[in-house]
């Protein structure tokens, strides 16, 4: 560090958890740049808010950490930090307020991602945040210097510390393309393998199916699983029929479980209940009057409520002969088995699970291999459901990893500072 000038944190990755690291290490006192290898900041977030921008989730604390699942309680950490409730409060600074769908989901009152951006944007930039894009980090070169490749050839950088929020592995043409696996790996970072989460699973469909149902929704159901711990588990929601098998928020909400068992078992089982609304004995009841001239569908329609899409399932998934027994078809229609047989590839997934090892970093998300190098957002080995869970927690850990980037430059002063007194 040279003690004359302002000290320099350089965050690489222009999305949620590096933007947020930025505005917390400028607020700080620390110079900031961002490098990002796209011509843009943010694309992964304006993408994902096309269909209506869900911040957050206004579900109470305890049950929002639960979300994260074997992660919570770090997570529920960055979280003490920046939770929904401040995630609002900064959107409200930002001069864009927000509302609670009747989900509980929490989103901008004109659901749009691209107006907060500009805003967010223009504040950093205010603020004396400076912005580089077209730069791909490709490691470090000798005494820390940054590596950069950019459209004028390569560059070095030196920085006094750094913060590294350059996304999982999902969505690659946005920019988190999980090229930074690589040259962690070589510094010997630990490293959780990258895998898909927050996306669809596959099943052998007939080409009927795929043909006349994909993209049809299915609603309303309850899934039915058991995991790997023997426990019986139930979750109603909505999911979707696609080419390739089964996808949706209900899907995405477990998908977690799913996969594990997909990689210890070959398959997962999951069971839809069809027809929540009827208990098995007054289905097998309503299934078992005189059925007269009316086809199966239409009587499953009648009397099971089933739409077109539930039917075309039920058809897809059972025999003649459960078909033609009341009691055989009314327990499928609320247990009905589909076997899943391997999770869509991690390019096509809304989110990536694995990257680098909450144990490898300290409290304040710093490389315990590297010190000074702050680690933040989808690149590390947590994972979270769609509903705002997911943005909540990259912009609460760039909080901390960029505050945790400016304390550490103080420290480094503080320790020079005295060094240089006793000299």
């Amino acid at each position: 560090m040279n003690p004359a000038a302002q000290p320099r944190v350089a965050i690489i990755g222009g999305g949620p958890a590096g933007l947020m690291a930025a505005e917390a290490a400028s607020m700080a006192g620390a110079q900031v740049d961002v490098y990002d290898a796209m011509g843009s900041v943010g694309r992964k977030f304006l993408l994902a808010g096309k269909g209506g921008l869900n911040l957050t989730h206004a579900e109470p604390f305890a049950r929002f950490v639960e979300r994260y699942g074997a992660r919570q309680h770090e997570v529920s950490r960055w979280l003490q930090a920046f939770d929904a409730t401040a995630l609002r409060a900064w959107a409200r600074d930002l001069g864009v307020e927000t509302f609670v769908g009747s989900s509980g989901r929490v989103f901008p009152h004109d659901l749009k991602a691209a107006p907060l951006l500009r805003r967010w944007l223009h504040r950093l930039r205010a603020a004396g945040v400076r912005l580089h894009m077209h730069h791909r980090w490709l490691g470090w070169q000798a005494h820390g210097t940054l590596h950069f490749a950019t459209p004028g050839g390569e560059r070095a950088v030196p920085t006094d510390a750094l913060v590294l929020a350059l996304g999982g592995g999902s969505w690659p043409q946005l920019g988190s393309d999980g090229a930074w696996v690589a040259p962690l790996a070589q510094a010997g970072v630990d490293i959780a393998p990258l895998q898909p989460a927050n996306c669809g699973f596959e099943l052998a469909w007939s080409a009927h199916l795929r043909q006349r149902f994909a993209g049809a929704p299915l609603r309303p159901l309850v899934a039915q699983w058991v995991d790997r711990l023997g426990i019986a588990h139930r979750r109603q929601g909505e999911c979707v029929l696609s080419e390739y098998g089964i996808e949706g928020s209900l899907i995405y909400a477990i998908g977690a479980e799913l996969r594990e068992q997909i990689a210890e078992r070959g398959e997962a089982l999951l069971r839809l209940d069809l027809a929540p609304g009827y208990a098995l004995p007054a289905l097998v009841e309503r299934l078992a009057a005189p059925r007269g001239k009316h086809s199966l569908g239409d009587w499953l329609r009648r009397r099971a409520g089933l739409d077109a899409a539930r039917c075309a399932l039920v058809f897809e998934l059972t025999d003649a002969a459960t078909r033609a027994d009341p009691h055989a078809l009314a327990a499928h229609i609320k247990a009905l088995p589909l076997r899943l047989r391997a999770p869509r590839p991690l390019a096509e997934a809304i989110s990536t699970a694995g990257g680098v090892r909450l144990e490898a970093l300290d409290d304040n998300l710093m490389l315990r291999a590297r010190p000074g190098v702050f680690v933040a957002g989808e690149m590390l080995d947590w994972e979270a459901p769609t509903g705002g869970y997911l943005l909540t927690a990259c912009l609460a850990s760039g909080l901390l990893a960029g505050r945790g980037a400016a304390d550490w430059l103080r420290a480094q002063q503080g320790r020079q500072d005295a060094r240089e007194t006793r000299d």
